[in-house]
């Protein structure tokens, strides 16, 4: 068995690695097309444009793991099949257990291979792809709002660690390339939700230690009480610079602009307990997150599906045919857990069944199948 189990494993490593290879090639040629549009735009040049794309293929070979198992494995089962060699490994004892726990092992390196492309490699180099493209075409991230970007904290006693005085809502234009805030307004509120101060300035600059430094600086306070008495003490000051400590962080405003199945979990966890912490709307993230996380063990689902093909003789079918059931199979699985992430939200289930529901459903079609061969 541990024959076999070697066998297995490097028949379908090589199997995997040659469809993943094609799909990278398929998505990256759509992807350097899109961006050939935007060529000697500023100092965008052609070799940025590869280099863009090439960024964005970590982030390809995360999404597209499960599919490129799915149709490996069923390649690879499906010679087996076709060179009467399953059948003599099933006269040599091997029985349907033990062929999917080989398979198991196999997959359990895929899926440490997707946790590290999912959680380390593809959110690095996206983040440092769109920081280069931003910064070869001049531009800079604006949000699809005329008024800007918001976002809310909570204002609290020394720093970070004290109690809750207050909540501030940030407005910013636009973020450059080099997180560098422009145009930047704050409202600060009481407990009782009274505003207290408005802030205005230039530009605002992370310095570390949640403390952002603001430039050209308006200040006006207000009483707690505005009536036509208490005109009077509303206060305007200006400042050349003045430092404000927030909860808010250039990674928190980045996660605003970026797709949230292309973050990281822990990125996906922060900005979540961020949303909850500010009593704001946090159910995409947790889908996200809950995918995040579980996404990785679909390969093992993938796995148990690709099993029944071994089973089928090839009357039943040629390998090309396998392998086409194979792909339409990974396309439908890649649709419905998309699709499940819409509904979930929509329907407010809990995120973790939001998550789940995909790979059991198509496991349950994995051990129906298994008994269906196995009877037949």
């Amino acid at each position: 068995m541990k024959i076999l189990q070697k066998y297995f494993g490097a028949e379908i490593i090589r199997a995997v690695a040659f469809v993943m290879l094609a799909l990278l090639a398929l998505f990256s040629f759509f992807d350097l097309m899109k961006e050939l549009q935007s060529v000697n735009s500023g100092s965008y040049r052609l070799l940025n444009a590869v280099f863009y794309v090439l960024m964005g293929l970590p982030g390809y070979v995360y999404e597209f793991m499960p599919i490129a198992v799915l149709i490996g494995t069923i390649y690879v089962l499906a010679q087996f099949a076709s060179n009467s060699e399953f059948t003599i490994m099933r006269s040599a004892s091997m029985s349907t257990v033990t062929a999917l726990t080989m398979l198991m092992k196999v997959g359990l390196i895929f899926v440490a291979l997707t946790f590290l492309f999912g959680e380390v490699i593809a959110p690095a180099s996206t983040k440092f792809a769109e920081s280069m493209k931003l910064k070869a075409l001049g531009a800079s991230q604006k949000k699809e709002f005329r008024t800007g970007l918001w976002t809310k904290d909570l204002i609290r006693e020394n720093g970070l660690s004290g109690e809750i005085t207050g909540s501030r809502f940030l407005n910013v234009k636009e973020i450059t390339p080099t997180r560098q805030l422009k145009d930047v307004r704050v409202y600060e509120f009481d407990k009782e939700f009274r505003l207290s101060r408005e802030v205005t300035a230039v530009t605002a600059d992370y310095i570390g230690k949640n403390t952002w430094r603001l430039t050209d600086v308006a200040e006006t306070s207000f009483p707690v009480t505005l009536s036509s008495e208490d005109i009077n003490k509303v206060k305007t000051a200006r400042y050349p610079s003045r430092d404000v400590v927030s909860e808010v962080t250039p990674e928190i405003l980045t996660v605003l602009f970026a797709d949230p199945d292309r973050m990281s979990a822990v990125d996906l966890a922060a900005y979540t307990r961020h949303l909850v912490d500010n009593k704001q709307d946090s159910e995409r993230y947790e889908i996200a997150f809950w995918k995040k996380v579980t996404y990785p063990l679909a390969i093992l689902v993938m796995m148990a599906l690709a099993l029944p093909f071994a089973y089928l003789h090839v009357r039943s079918g040629g390998v090309s045919f396998k392998i086409f059931s194979g792909i339409m199979i990974g396309m439908v699985f890649y649709l419905i857990n998309s699709l499940f992430s819409h509904i979930g939200l929509l329907n407010t289930w809990p995120p973790y069944v939001t998550a789940l529901v995909p790979s059991v459903l198509f496991m349950g079609l994995a051990l129906a199948g298994l008994r269906y061969v196995e009877r037949h």
